[in-house]
């Protein structure tokens, strides 16, 4: 090695590169105001969900039973003579089962009408020395439904103590009450719906109101207004996306949990059902349960993106 090498300075190491650091949001993200906006997206989405998944729930309960009882029709017979009533009900069998449209008759036992009677007399009763009627349940064909009217007119002439029930006095009166609970529950979405715009709007003013210095300071090094009103629209859509999320998937579970929930006061009667086991929203309930959650996030991000606009006008 010559001297020259050995006195050569050594050649300076190449610097590392320096690391590349992450960007920061131009929208703050964990701040107060966006967890309380979350919170109240939450809030006012699950009520929005939950009167939305009831009013379903209610319609499709009260339309499987007016089917139920459109399906069906009795004949009563009052009581007598043991023989006599004996002899009137295969009298009104026959008659049932020849006419065209019905395609069951079921007499029903005493202790069937015991049954029935419980939630009113209680248990435990002798109703051999009570004038209880006999009842013979008709089963109709929906596709072709018998002259209900002929069928009385005969039951009449052939048997004096008959009466046929076609239950459409209750039928109008479930069907009324069904139409006036999805009414008041539409006047409750209504409502639910304002009050969650105008809560989602002043909390989304106060959280933008909470970040006017990045909207001047944007604004003043010359940074378009579209521009900074869709930073603020991507930020506030995420914060009620996520609170929509939270508030619609609450909704969902807890009709689940309804459906799943233990028969509670069904005496263990798997006919019975349970408290609200009942109320299913169908397919139309969950959509709109998902509508929900959409509009929650775009009224967010809408209301986020007018207010920057205005708080832009502000700025001289």
């Amino acid at each position: 090695m010559s001297m020259t090498d050995a006195t050569r300075p050594p050649e300076p190491r190449a610097k590392p590169a320096p690391k590349a650091r992450s960007l920061t949001p131009i929208v703050p993200r964990a701040t107060v105001a966006g967890r309380a906006l979350v919170a109240v997206v939450a809030i006012m989405t699950f009520l929005a969900a939950l009167t939305v998944g009831t009013v379903m729930g209610i319609r499709a309960t009260a339309q499987t039973w007016r089917s139920d009882v459109a399906r069906e029709v009795t004949i009563q017979i009052r009581a007598g003579d043991a023989a006599s009533v004996e002899a009137q009900v295969k009298t009104a069998t026959d008659i049932a089962t020849q006419t065209p449209g019905v395609t069951a008759a079921h007499v029903l036992t005493s202790e069937d009408t015991a049954r029935l009677l419980e939630p009113w007399l209680g248990t435990g009763l002798d109703l051999s020395d009570l004038p209880v009627p006999r009842i013979i349940v008709l089963r109709l064909d929906a596709s072709s439904p018998p002259d209900l009217t002929r069928l009385r007119r005969v039951l009449t002439d052939r048997i004096p103590t008959a009466t046929l029930d076609d239950h459409r006095t209750w039928s109008r009166r479930l069907g009324a009450m069904a139409e006036g609970v999805i009414i008041v529950g539409l006047g409750v979405l209504a409502l639910v719906t304002a009050a969650t715009v105008l809560s989602v709007v002043f909390a989304t003013r106060a959280a933008v109101a909470t970040n006017r210095t990045v909207v001047e300071v944007l604004h003043f090094v010359g940074a378009r207004d579209g521009f900074i009103a869709a930073q603020f629209q991507r930020h506030f859509l995420k914060i009620g996306a996520e609170g929509g999320m939270i508030g619609g998937s609450l909704a969902a579970l807890l009709f689940l949990g309804f459906s799943l929930m233990p028969r509670i006061g069904a005496g263990g009667d798997p006919e019975s059902p349970g408290v609200l086991s009942w109320l299913e929203p169908g397919l139309l309930g969950y959509g709109g349960m998902v509508l929900a959650v959409m509009v929650a996030a775009g009224v967010t991000a809408l209301t986020s993106r007018i207010t920057v606009y205005r708080t832009l006008r502000t700025i001289q």
